[in-house]
């Protein structure tokens, strides 16, 4: 049977080839139970590659090799041969150079010959550090002075007074996963490609309508927009006619794109002045050059797109995807020609050097301060554009308003900005970053922009990863500087590839972007073979936990007259589920996902629950052997994403490397269509619990300020309470100027919580930028930020007199705040980076007005201190109410259990 294998029907509809026989049907989950035998076209060892990518990345990969674009299979050609020289070059390396290469420590600058001691003591500087190695029977301990190589992990431990969790392993055991890894690369890297053509056909259908087009740069519109005349029909609407635009063809930007909506044209009312109305029914995008830069000529057909956002252009949609729908059953399809102007080829020109004058002006400097939401006029730009080599040297900084000051429309002035991006200076990565945005498609703008990226760490890098990986949705080529630079790094540094993998599987769901990712996905696959088996089992145990949560939400229902049954019923058939073997196999001895350095070794299953909200997260439990045996605790999410909690705790763990402020970072993570993974925080509790343990009556609770500092007294004593209050105190006053800022709402007493050793965190970000939770019209939140009086009274150590611990505080607050407004810019290019993340509150430019606004970026920084303490004394004042809703949050709280 070796030149035979099964294939089946999934429960995506898709045709899926059975080439790994250890599967079990239960796993694989057939949509109808029928197998057919189908004959193999390659080896065994590719097939079986090809399989497993096709698993791993959600889409099989019979499905590329069907599509009938000669971009895709350029770009699948170039990966391949990539990818494949990658892997080459791992055989060979030596082991020691593999572990180098695929698990690099973070290490300090200067290449750890010096040891650091900023922010650690002498005395810590010179101990050694204590590694215990555990074995069955019996324990040692070994010193061993690792100073010489001190990593950023450790010195993070012991800034923090924290001990550091290391794994001693045996050299033996990292030559045979080295070994293991090679064996599985030499089993496939001379596989031969084949991507045989499967043509589908077209289908179109719509009203009578009429097309609008229009050319644009970014969101620049080049000229005025083309209307076709109206067309009346029931299925197919033909015009052949010509629309012409206002603008040469040698004036074209390379990134231009053409713009087409469909709209319905029905007669207004007789009321109205216009006879007319229009209706969007569909729109879509393409670029007028290609990947090789070739202008477009001939025949095209445009699957397009039925759902219109918010804000339009001239009626039509510049920002969407420029990839044309996937599901052709039931789209309209929109037949365009385009003139050939040629007998030969019409291809970008390249551009030559150039060098114009240079001038100054004093007034430049004001305008290169404004932030990056801030509009320019027209004469701004011209002086903008005059200036440009002022620009250059004195505010190198200024490129992205340089290059909204371009006339994308005049090639002459485009050569004059490629001949400058040739001698201007090296940004650093975060200034670069806003360069990616939407606003400057320019290819070799974002390839200078990527250059600048290289700059950065692995560590910086993968601060920013889940931002990089979003604007790969304004690339509008497969292969493309960006694209490159995320899977060579990801290629080299095992985690970076981790997160990159699981940034791009979570939106394979979203069809504007499900062929290019899964194009990337499978070109890492192809370049780190020995790690598809370990996201293979993460992805396995994903759908384990998606199956049980399902068997819940089923029980809840059945179960919903009775809610003690329902309890009772439903955790009886969660237990029962997760002890089957077939469960406890898969979600065993994996990597976390959230964090791939942590090995979750087995289920605790007595300890794992699902949780009362709506969707029945999972509480889920594991023993970890390597961490003294403490467990490990993560919630799986399924029907309620964590993209904004995603966003938020990326953008918060910014804040905490910026100033003094303790910002508790945890992990979260979206793995697909709405569901993902956050850790839980260990030895904490929520504020409601901690009020409700101290008060016979739930009503009353809210009210008691010593029960939060009664909770700590607790579980710390002398030197440690002392320590704990002083955690409190910068954490809180971190988490005020946080939630503030970001308009963080739905602040009830179950969200925020407090660490037994002192530290207060926030959770659940599901309302920011001001989109506060209302009831009847009237929003629950009227204060900035949650400051209440037993907070405050645990600032103060219980004495209410102590006004040096409050100012303290109150400093605290003040000194986060202004820290936070000088890098005010790079949060809001964080921002405008995930537009396209679709967080329904973070849609548009105007969404982050309120960031610019919090910030208040357009004063001077006494200015801002000023409006930022009339808010501290705001929210201080107004307390009263945060206690009114904890106290109906409590009640509520109360009497469902």
């Amino acid at each position: 049977m070796e030149g035979h294998m099964f294939e089946c029907v999934n429960q995506a509809a898709v045709h899926e080839e059975l080439e790994d026989e250890t599967r079990r049907l239960c796993d694989v989950r057939p949509f109808w139970p029928m197998l057919k035998l189908v004959t193999r076209n390659c080896g065994r060892a590719e097939r079986l590659l090809d399989s497993k990518i096709g698993v791993l990345i959600g889409k099989g990969l019979h499905e590329l090799d069907a599509l009938q674009d000669q971009e895709v299979k350029d770009f699948r050609s170039k990966m391949f041969r990539i990818s494949e020289e990658k892997m080459q070059q791992v055989q060979l390396m030596t082991w020691s150079e593999w572990l180098q290469a695929c698990f690099s420590p973070q290490l300090e600058p200067g290449g750890g010959a010096t040891p650091v001691t900023d922010g650690v003591n002498d005395k810590q500087a010179e101990a050694s550090l204590k590694v215990t190695m555990h074995f069955d029977q019996s324990q040692y301990s070994l010193c061993i002075n690792v100073l010489s190589s001190l990593s950023q992990y450790i010195k993070a431990c012991l800034q923090a007074k924290e001990c550091p969790h290391l794994t001693l392993v045996q050299v033996s055991t990292v030559q045979a996963m080295f070994e293991k890894e090679i064996s599985a690369i030499g089993a496939v890297v001379n596989r031969k490609s084949s991507i045989p053509p499967l043509p589908l056909p077209p289908k179109r259908r719509g009203p009578s309508v009429q097309v609008r087009a229009g050319l644009f740069h970014g969101t620049e519109l080049l000229c005025k927009p083309a209307v076709s005349s109206e067309s009346s029909g029931r299925s197919e609407h033909v015009w052949n006619s010509t629309l012409e635009f206002d603008i040469t063809v040698s004036d074209l930007p390379r990134m231009t794109r053409l713009c087409f909506a469909v709209y319905a044209v029905m007669d207004k009312v007789k009321k109205q002045k216009s006879t007319k109305n229009h209706y969007p029914v569909a729109w879509v995008n393409t670029m007028l050059f290609d990947y090789k830069g070739q202008l477009k000529t001939g025949d095209i057909i445009l699957h397009s797109w039925s759902s219109f956002p918010d804000e339009l252009e001239e009626m039509l949609n510049p920002i969407g995807t420029i990839q044309t729908n996937p599901y052709t059953e039931n789209t309209t399809a929109l037949h365009i020609h385009l003139p050939d102007y040629n007998p030969h080829p019409i291809l970008f020109p390249p551009f030559d050097k150039g060098r114009g004058g240079k001038k100054f002006h004093i007034e430049l400097k004001e305008i290169m301060e404004r932030d990056p939401l801030s509009q320019l006029c027209e004469n701004e730009k011209d002086l903008i554009w005059t200036l440009r080599y002022d620009c250059m040297e004195n505010f190198p900084q200024s490129l992205p308003k340089l290059l909204l000051s371009v006339k994308w429309s005049k090639h002459e002035d485009m050569a004059q900005l490629q001949a400058l991006l040739q001698i201007w200076p090296k940004l650093s990565p975060r200034d670069a970053l806003e360069l990616l945005d939407f606003n400057y498609p320019d290819q070799y703008v974002r390839e200078y922009a990527v250059g600048c990226l290289r700059d950065m760490s692995d560590e910086e890098l993968s601060q920013y990863l889940l931002q990089l990986v979003q604007v790969l949705r304004y690339e509008p080529y497969y292969d493309c500087a960006l694209t490159r630079f995320l899977l060579n790094r990801a290629q080299c540094n095992r985690n970076i590839g981790h997160f990159l993998f699981w940034h791009l599987r979570s939106e394979m769901h979203m069809p504007a972007v499900a062929v290019q990712f899964s194009l990337i996905l499978e070109a890492y696959c192809r370049g780190s073979i020995p790690h598809i088996e370990v996201l293979k089992k993460q992805v396995e145990a994903l759908s384990k936990l998606k199956s049980v949560n399902e068997l819940i939400k089923l029980g809840t229902i059945k179960n919903a007259r009775s809610k003690t049954k329902e309890a009772m019923l439903t955790k009886e058939a969660m237990m029962t589920c997760l002890r089957q073997s077939g469960y406890t196999e898969t979600l065993s001895d994996l990597h976390s996902p959230l964090n791939p350095s942590v090995l979750l070794s087995g289920i605790n299953v007595e300890k794992c629950r699902y949780m009362d909200s709506k969707m029945k997260p999972l509480w889920i439990v594991y023993n970890n052997k390597l961490l003294g045996g403490d467990t490990l605790g993560i919630i799986f999410k399924n029907g309620d994403g964590t993209r904004g909690c995603i966003s938020m705790v990326l953008i918060m763990n910014h804040w905490n490397k910026m100033c003094l402020c303790r910002i508790v970072p945890y992990g979260c993570l979206a793995t697909g269509d709405r569901s993902g993974l956050i850790e839980v925080v260990s030895s904490a509790d929520t504020i409601a619990n901690i009020q409700l343990t101290s008060s016979n009556v739930a009503a009353a609770a809210a009210f008691n300020k010593d029960a939060l500092l009664n909770w700590l007294k607790e579980k710390n004593s002398g030197d440690a309470l002392e320590k704990a209050i002083e955690e409190f105190t910068l954490s809180c006053a971190g988490y005020c100027v946080a939630t503030y800022v970001l308009g963080i709402g739905d602040r009830h007493s179950d969200n925020i919580m407090v660490r037994s050793t002192g530290q207060l965190f926030h959770i659940d970000f599901g309302h920011i930028l001001g989109n506060f939770k209302s009831k009847f019209g009237i929003k629950r939140e009227r204060v900035p930020f949650i400051l209440t009086h037993d907070f405050i009274h645990v600032i103060q150590q219980g004495k209410t007199g102590n006004t040096e611990k409050f100012g303290s505080f109150r400093n605290y607050c003040e000194q986060a705040y202004l820290i936070l407004r000088r890098n005010g810019n790079l949060f809001i290019t964080l921002f405008a980076l995930m537009l396209t993340a679709g967080l329904p509150e973070l849609t548009s430019v105007k969404d982050i007005q309120y960031l610019k606004d919090s910030l208040a970026l357009g004063k001077t920084d006494d200015e801002a201190l000023k409006q930022f303490r009339q808010k501290f004394d705001e929210a201080l004042r107004e307390s009263w109410t945060t206690k009114v809703n904890w106290m109906a949050h409590n009640v509520v709280k109360d009497n469902r259990s």
